[in-house]
C-alpha cells in the first residue's frame, strides 16, 4: 500500500508520523483488526479509511456537481427549503404501518396483505 500523499509531497515520498485521538469504540476497532492480521499495523488501518474518505468526499462532490449542472443552484435551495416547510419526516416503520392501515381499511385485513404481496395493491375489483 502507498503511503498517503503529504503536502508538497509525492505519494511515493517520505511517509509524516502524525499522532490521533480515537474515541475507545473506534480504538478498539483499530487494533481488533490489526490483532486479527487483517491488518499489519494501525497505520494501515487509518491509511486505508483515509483512502475511502477521499473516494467518498470525490463522489460527493460528483453527486452535488451533477445536481447544480442539470438543477441549478436556485432550484435545488428551494427545493431543500420546501422539505425543511413540510415539517418532519416519519420513520419508515411508521409509514408502513399507515400505509397497512389504509389497505386494511380499503381491503380488509385478510385480503390487504394478500393484494399487496401479489402486486394487485393499485388494482382491485
Amino acid at each position: 500500500m502507498l503511503p498517503l500523499p503529504v503536502a508538497g509531497k509525492s505519494a511515493i515520498g517520505k511517509v509524516e508520523k502524525i499522532s490521533i485521538s480515537l474515541p475507545a469504540e473506534m480504538a478498539q476497532a483499530v487494533n481488533k483488526v490489526v490483532d486479527n492480521g487483517q491488518y499489519a499495523a494501525v497505520s494501515e488501518v487509518v491509511r486505508e479509511a483515509l483512502r475511502l474518505w477521499e473516494v467518498d468526499r470525490a463522489e460527493n462532490d460528483r453527486v452535488y456537481n451533477m445536481a447544480v449542472k442539470t438543477y441549478g443552484l436556485q432550484l435545488l435551495r428551494e427545493m431543500v427549503q420546501e422539505g425543511i416547510d413540510s415539517g418532519p419526516g416519519i420513520d419508515i416503520d411508521e409509514a408502513f404501518a399507515q400505509v397497512r392501515a389504509q389497505l386494511e381499511q380499503k381491503w380488509g385485513k385478510k385480503n390487504a396483505s394478500r393484494k399487496v404481496i401479489s402486486g394487485r395493491a393499485t388494482r382491485s375489483k
